[in-house]
């Protein structure tokens, strides 16, 4: 069972097979969390509709709502997870964030549906922390960024096929019509679309809880040096105090990145909705290909790319691959938005997420080489919570702020998008850069005391 042992990642016929399932399982878990976070951006023009609100106000529903308690409860998880059972965890997360998936679809009014999103936001935020740590306790450092790597690409995947599904789960439903119900009454299309996207993932969790086992620890080394032992959170924020500089340039810079990433991701359905004035179908398929394929393959090559780095002999190589995504997210994130063909934005907007995908898979396995073990999932929560303030909040409201302030125009939303996404490019790329040398230093002093 998921919460009663610990086993060797090679248990299972002296090979990598359990690690992979591991990760296998832990993608999709991501997937689903990301069909969960990302479907309400199809759902924008009903829910605006219906609850008589802004492009602002819908973002706090999308942003802010979902990252406030998914970066704060984050933490507390997070130091759970370098004690405990992280299978157990996880599993708990996936059934919580399912569970609030479906009650997104009995809200009635913008209060209802805020607290919902902030409910997806708790259970989601026992995933990533966990995983990342039981992941890199599965797997050997020659295998551990390509296997993070496939992991991260969960997001994407997630992300795509919410857009694919969605878009055809609102075309199916909508041919419903009003629906009524026992318990929650009268049930509206877009509120359909959150029962349908949310309840499957209570089997997922179910499957994490039965079939996953904790991996055993590596260099379990914790507080005072004693095996098992674990860092408070004031022991975790001393030790980060320690390594500033480092800490400082990946929370920040990538922070940043995630920034320029979401600002895209957020608002491309609205984009394509608006300036084409495209069917929701279509935009799921097309917007949800591009995160399906772009940015899966950006995950996948910059976990390439820093493996390539390292065997070259770059202590760096996680933060220097992310380094290059932010530079090279900079100019079709500037330029989508001012190419007038349908197919032509579509393709520079593929061209900046595969580049903004790459800190996605780098972030992490930088987090697993800046700490000991037992205070890994500490430190990860800690950088979600920096990535979720600046990327998921920043990225959706910035842009609904610069559109309905700025421009005051919803269908120039994509300018807005151009200019906080290359703007976010310019100064996280810039303090990655700043972070590469102190990086190494960091690498070094934890070798040296383990």
């Amino acid at each position: 069972m998921g919460h009663s042992t610990e086993v060797n990642s090679t248990e299972h016929s002296g090979s990598l097979a359990y690690p992979w399932y591991i990760v296998s399982l832990c993608m999709l878990a991501y997937i689903f969390s990301f069909i969960d976070r990302q479907v309400i951006s199809l759902l924008i023009d009903p829910i605006r509709a219906d609850l008589q609100i802004s492009d602002t106000e819908f973002s706090l529903l999308h942003g802010l709502a979902f990252a406030m308690l998914y970066a704060v409860a984050g933490i507390p998880i997070a130091r759970l997870a370098d004690s405990r059972s992280r299978p157990l965890i996880i599993s708990v997360g996936i059934f919580v964030w399912s569970l609030a998936t479906a009650a997104c679809g009995m809200a009635k009014n913008f209060t209802q549906l805020f607290v919902s999103r902030m409910a997806v936001g708790i259970g989601e935020a026992a995933l990533s922390p966990a995983a990342y740590s039981m992941i890199t306790d599965a797997f050997p450092k020659s295998k551990l960024d390509i296997a993070l790597g496939v992991y991260s690409s969960g997001s994407f995947l997630g992300g795509g096929l919410a857009l694919i599904i969605g878009g055809a789960a609102i075309t199916v439903v909508e041919q419903w019509g009003l629906q009524t119900f026992p318990l929650s009454g009268e049930v509206k299309p877009w509120q359909m679309t959150f029962f349908i996207v949310g309840l499957p993932g209570i089997l997922v969790a179910a499957l994490f809880y039965l079939t996953v086992r904790d991996p055993k620890r590596k260099n379990d080394i914790g507080k005072q040096g004693q095996q098992g032992g674990s860092f408070s959170f004031r022991e975790v924020m001393r030790y980060i105090a320690g390594q500033h500089h480092t800490f400082l340039a990946h929370y920040l810079g990538f922070g940043f990145l995630a920034l320029g990433l979401f600002a895209l991701m957020n608002w491309a359905p609205a984009y394509f909705l608006r300036k084409y004035g495209m069917p929701v179908r279509d935009v799921g398929l097309y917007v949800g290909l591009v995160l399906r394929i772009g940015n899966t393959a950006g995950v996948l090559v910059s976990g390439w790319l820093t493996d390539r780095l390292l065997q070259r002999g770059y202590q760096d190589a996680p933060m220097r691959a992310g380094l290059i995504g932010g530079l090279g997210l900079l100019v079709p994130a500037a330029l989508f938005s001012q190419v007038t063909g349908f197919a032509g934005s579509l393709a520079l907007l593929a061209v900046a997420l595969f580049f903004a995908s790459f800190p996605l898979a780098t972030s992490a396995a930088c987090l697993q080489l800046m700490a000991p073990n037992r205070m890994r999932a500490q430190v990860t929560a800690l950088f979600f919570l920096s990535m979720n303030i600046l990327g998921i909040t920043g990225g959706s409201t910035l842009v609904a702020v610069c559109t309905d302030y700025v421009f005051g125009d919803d269908t120039l939303v994509g300018y807005s998008m151009s200019i906080i996404s290359a703007s976010a490019a310019v100064v996280g790329s810039a303090l990655l850069a700043y972070g590469l040398k102190h990086f190494a230093q960091t690498q070094r002093q934890l070798a040296s005391d383990s």
